[in-house]
């Protein structure tokens, strides 16, 4: 018995001592829940996982430009693409979403 314990006591020191330092899982390293300029020229493919894990949605689209809005914090933002990429971020206010 004391030799299971004496074995078990190093172990919960040696984890007691692990701490998680790294960002959340899928947060993007650019933009925030309130400002997605960073975002711009950025490929639109990828981007557009990291506005959704901002917390944003597509909420309408007119030709090559996109309306995404972040329900939480009330954040609407115009983005345009070109070329495959976005050309333009524009933050506008949440009424236009």
């Amino acid at each position: 018995m004391k030799l299971a314990y004496l074995a078990a006591v190093p172990l919960a020191f040696s984890l007691a001592a692990c701490v998680e330092t790294s960002e959340p899982v899928g947060t993007p390293a650019v933009g925030s829940s309130t400002d997605l300029t960073p975002f711009i020229g950025a490929k639109a493919g990828q981007a557009e996982m990291g506005l959704q894990n901002l917390g944003y949605e597509n909420v309408r689209s007119s030709g090559l430009t996109s309306y995404w809005f972040n329900r939480s914090t009330g954040a609407c933002a115009e983005i345009t693409t070109s070329d495959g990429r976005y050309s333009s971020v524009n933050m506008l206010p949440s009424g236009d979403c």
